[in-house]
């Protein structure tokens, strides 16, 4: 087995009129968290809290600590400013009061 002297990753973060991808080259046994704090996309866009904002590889959540591994896509998601379930319901109840 060849050891990698370091992984190509790619950091995705999107907010309304804003969609940041940045390449990054990392050492083997980084993890999701050190990646983002390396990318410095934390300190540029302060609404990245890693406390509150879940992150992801390839649109599955993963912890912090998740080992990445070479051409691994990081995307950091935006907390939900609504409830899904209610937004759905008004959208229903809107419907039922336009076709009537």
């Amino acid at each position: 087995m060849v050891e990698v002297a370091h992984l190509q990753v790619q950091i995705c973060y999107a907010a309304p009129g804003l969609q940041i991808l940045k390449d990054l080259d990392v050492a083997p046994g980084c993890t999701l968290q050190q990646a983002i704090i390396a990318s410095g996309l934390a300190r540029e866009q302060p609404a990245i809290d890693l406390s509150v904002c879940k992150v992801g590889i390839f649109g599955k959540v993963k912890p912090l600590e998740t080992v990445l591994r070479d051409r691994d896509r990081i995307e950091i998601y935006r907390p939900l400013i609504a409830d899904p379930k209610q937004s759905r319901r008004r959208r229903a109840i809107h419907k039922e009061q336009s076709a009537a």
